[in-house]
C-alpha cells in the first residue's frame, strides 16, 4: 500500500520563518484565491483569502541532473502535516497527474513516468512500486510539472 508523504514540518516551518528557497530567495506572501493553491504540507487546498507562501522547492538532496526545482505553495500559518494511506485532497482536484518513480540514488526509473487520470492514481502507484528498483514516487502536476507529494512504500 502506498503512503503519501507531505513536506516535513521542519522544512515548512523553516520557510514560514523566512528561510530561503531553493534559489536563495525568501518565500513570496500572497492571498489564496481558493483554487489551484495546494499546500504541500497539509496536502489540502489553501482556503480562499488565506495567506500563502510561494517558493521554489527542490524535493531532493544535493544537486544533480534529476534534482528538479519548481514552485510550490504552503499555508503561511501553521497547518497539520498531511499524508497517510488515503489519497490526499490535493490529489483529487485535477483530472490527471504526472507520476514517476525514483531509485534510491534519486534518479528517475525510466519507464515509470506517466500522465495518469485521477481515478487510476492508486493503481498506477502500485504498478510503479512493482519495479524493485523504485525507492519512492513523486506525484506532480500534469500541466505545470509542479511537485505535489512524495509516495513511499508501506514497508
Amino acid at each position: 500500500m502506498p503512503i503519501f508523504t507531505a513536506l516535513p514540518t521542519e522544512i515548512a516551518d523553516a520557510y514560514r520563518s523566512g528561510g530561503l528557497d531553493a534559489f536563495g530567495n525568501p518565500p513570496e506572501r500572497k492571498l489564496s484565491d481558493g483554487q489551484g493553491n495546494p499546500c504541500r504540507h497539509c496536502l489540502r487546498d489553501i482556503p480562499e483569502g488565506a495567506e500563502m507562501l510561494i517558493l521554489a522547492h527542490k524535493p531532493f538532496e544535493g544537486t544533480h541532473p534529476y534534482a528538479e526545482v519548481g514552485p510550490i505553495f504552503l499555508c503561511a500559518d501553521s497547518c497539520e502535516r498531511g499524508g497517510g494511506a488515503e489519497l490526499p485532497p490535493i490529489l483529487t482536484t485535477s483530472p490527471d497527474y504526472l507520476i514517476k518513480g525514483y531509485s534510491d540514488d534519486d534518479r528517475i526509473v525510466y519507464g515509470t513516468g506517466a500522465i495518469t487520470p485521477t481515478p487510476e492514481v492508486t493503481a498506477r502507484l502500485d504498478a510503479i512500486f512493482a519495479h524493485p528498483e523504485v525507492a519512492y514516487i513523486h506525484v506532480r502536476s500534469a500541466r505545470n510539472n509542479c511537485y505535489q507529494a512524495r509516495v513511499d512504500r508501506d514497508d
